[in-house]
């Protein structure tokens, strides 16, 4: 079915986004994938070809449209070409919203021209050791002193998190007010007391630096709150569906490539005398991935248009990432038996997808956290 999300100028945009990642990304993702993180010189690349900071506004060197389609054009071009450790999306789709609505005009001056031209790597450190999709539950403190927050606690699987210059760190400024305690402190590279500790390893995302941050002692000045105090918690709710829609778009993107993928190798590999394709059973399977990945596709892209009108609901968006999330877990594992062992060996992108892809029902909130919030929704 012809997709109508886009507009002329979105197509054209692809057709850069495209040219960009075949350039700049694909010729040294083994390398990356082999160091753990890819090269600051890509980042500072995408920033020199208006690939960072859509949202931002132009004088702080942003693209200066708050259009949605344009971070789905560049993340859907990013998953078809097999590009998973670039971290783009989380700074594009995840990052952007807390700085150009909550940063003041000093903060904006300090920050968003870096932002936009790569010089400024950016991650958010939610997840904890003890608090995973439960945020109200995080241990990680700041105390005010003086012009400053005195800043300790632990965070975990943080993306971006060895390269960042700033990190957004969700933390208890009060102990005794629940989630009305939370607040949002940016702390930037090389304050004292901020450590990074291993880039961990995992099973997919080989590129994506993924870290353990430690925090002792650090004094982040108060000017580096972020929003008000107090409202942090309020400022994820707030900020989550986007994030989660970006997760859902990905996760369909990565079902249709995989499924084009296999497609191909059916017609291709050959069994008993004639290609794989041609008997009733991969038929079949092709067929139900083929309806399902269509109707996913038709889902995201009308979230999206949600979105993009601001009437993207909590639940919707909830539904978008565990669903979408969760069909390309189960399109990609079909698609990987239908290439036999070949599937099996990493020299095949259905391989690398398979590893790459499992995460999404896990991280922006667990499958199990997207139904609860969806069940609430109606009333349980």
């Amino acid at each position: 079915m012809r997709r109508e999300l886009f507009e002329p100028e979105h197509e054209a945009f692809r057709e850069t986004a495209r040219t960009f990642i075949n350039k700049e990304l694909v010729p040294h993702n083994e390398e990356w994938e082999a160091a753990g993180q890819v090269s600051r010189e890509s980042w500072r690349a995408a920033g020199e070809h208006g690939l960072l900071g859509f949202a931002v506004d132009d004088e702080y060197g942003g693209g200066g449209v708050d259009d949605f389609r344009f971070n789905v054009v560049f993340d859907e071009e990013l998953v078809s070409a097999g590009i998973s450790g670039f971290g783009s999306p989380l700074h594009n789709d995840i990052i952007a919203p807390y700085l150009t609505k909550l940063a003041n005009d000093e903060q904006k001056q300090r920050w968003l021209p870096g932002f936009c031209s790569g010089e400024l790597i950016t991650a958010i450190a939610m997840t904890e050791p003890g608090a995973g999709s439960d945020l109200q539950g995080i241990r990680t403190t700041a105390v005010r002193d003086g012009d400053d927050y005195v800043l300790n606690g632990q965070k975990t699987f943080i993306s971006n998190g060895i390269m960042a210059d700033l990190v957004i760190v969700v933390a208890r400024t009060d102990p005794d007010a629940g989630h009305q305690g939370i607040s949002l402190l940016v702390v930037e590279r090389d304050m004292p007391g901020f450590e990074r500790g291993r880039n961990l390893e995992k099973i997919g995302q080989k590129a994506q630096d993924t870290a353990e941050l430690y925090f002792t002692d650090v004094r982040v000045p108060a000017r580096n709150l972020l929003g008000e105090e107090g409202q942090g918690f309020i400022y994820l709710m707030q900020n989550l569906p986007q994030e989660r829609l970006s997760i859902g778009v990905a996760s369909i993107a990565s079902a249709a490539k995989v499924l084009e993928l296999t497609k191909d190798y059916c017609r291709e590999r050959t069994a008993f005398g004639r290609p794989i394709g041609k008997f009733q059973n991969t038929r079949f399977e092709l067929a139900e991935m083929a309806t399902e990945v269509q109707i996913g596709q038709v889902f995201a892209d009308r979230c999206v248009q949600e979105h993009v009108r601001g009437e993207l609901s909590i639940e919707h968006a909830a539904m978008a990432k565990w669903w979408l999330s969760e069909l390309n877990k189960r399109v990609v594992d079909r698609c990987l038996q239908l290439h036999g062992g070949f599937g099996y060996m990493t020299e095949y992108p259905v391989a690398k997808a398979y590893l790459d892809s499992r995460v999404q029902t896990i991280y922006g909130g667990t499958t199990e956290i997207m139904k609860e919030i969806i069940g609430r929704s109606m009333g349980f």
